[in-house]
């Protein structure tokens, strides 16, 4: 933060104070001026700095009034400004005036500074701002059409994308904030029109219109994977239905289930087919009607047409299991 680099009358302004006092006054300016960009709150406390051992000094106050409106304190920045116009004469602010009665929930107030303004004749550059600050006030108000004629005779009257040309930043911008609020109005085909315009006549971005279409691709992006996820639950969906019109597949009855103890794919001998069936459970089965189901089981004979098998598997009478023996 080298004090040379301020600008020749903000130096010839320092002078004034004590040297040292100066150099750190000078230093805090150069901060400020450096991060106005990218850090215009970091930029807002070098400038306040400087304000607290200058404050008489008109620049001083101009940097206070400029770091405060980049960093949205447009109370603070009002301020500033008016209190830097009084000790210079310098009007050139008005339109940052006037926006920051914008930002501060007064877009009356800001029409009429605009009006102040423009009746004062202002210069190209400072006209272009205004304009821009009344279109502005005059969405807060919610007056579209009013604000979409002030920026219309601002671009020469009833303006056309295509005959937007290549001309200076300020119309650029004014071409900008009326393809904005185009998009507002909800004519967005008209709006897109006027931003390939701007970017063709704009190839370095002064006027930031590649973040439109950057959002554009954002866009595009999250419509594809909304899609895709639209897709998949649909077949989630389809699935669910099918199984769902699956009829149930019957249980077999709990004495033909495999034991649970045995190893997974071990054979079941005929013997098995029976284990935990009583002799009352039997009953007066014949032993030609035990191979008989067995040898259906099996699949080695074709099932008889009448035989009744229920009864194999009638539940045993209420009868006292018999004790059995003890086994070592």
């Amino acid at each position: 933060m080298d004090p040379r680099d301020l600008d020749q009358s903000v130096r010839s302004a320092l002078r004034g104070l004590d040297p040292r006092n100066a150099e750190t006054v000078a230093r805090h300016l150069v901060a400020a001026g450096g991060l106005l960009d990218d850090e215009p709150e970091l930029a807002l406390e070098h400038a306040r700095a400087a304000r607290d051992r200058a404050s008489r000094i008109a620049a001083v106050r101009e940097a206070v009034g400029v770091a405060a409106y980049l960093a949205g304190d447009f109370a603070e920045a009002a301020r500033e400004l008016r209190a830097y116009a009084r000790m210079s004469g310098d009007e050139s602010y008005r339109a940052v005036l006037a926006d920051c009665e914008r930002g501060l929930g007064r877009p009356e107030n800001a029409i009429k500074l605009v009006n102040e303004a423009l009746a004062a004749g202002p210069e190209e550059e400072e006209l272009v701002e205004l304009r821009l600050v009344e279109a502005g006030a005059r969405q807060d108000l919610g007056e579209l059409p009013a604000a979409a004629l002030v920026l219309e005779a601002a671009l020469g009257g009833r303006p056309t994308p295509a005959g937007l040309g290549h001309p200076e930043l300020g119309q650029l911008r004014l071409a900008m904030a009326y393809a904005d609020l185009l998009t507002d109005r909800g004519e967005d085909e008209l709006a897109m029109e006027w931003y390939v315009a701007i970017a063709s006549a704009d190839p370095d971005d002064l006027t930031g219109v590649s973040e439109v279409f950057a959002e554009d691709d954002e866009l595009d992006d999250e419509v594809d994977d909304g899609e895709l996820d639209a897709d998949v639950l649909v077949d989630d969906d389809l699935v669910a239905d099918e199984l769902a019109d699956e009829e149930p597949v019957e249980a077999a009855p709990e004495s033909q289930q495999p034991d649970a103890g045995a190893p997974a794919g071990a054979a079941v001998t005929p013997d098995e087919q029976f284990d935990g069936v009583t002799e009352e459970q039997l009953g007066d089965v014949t032993d030609d009607d035990i191979e008989a189901e067995v040898a259906e089981l099996l699949g080695e004979t074709p099932p008889p047409v009448e035989r009744d098998h229920a009864r194999l598997f009638q539940e045993a009478p209420d009868v006292a299991p018999e004790q059995q023996p003890p086994t070592n």
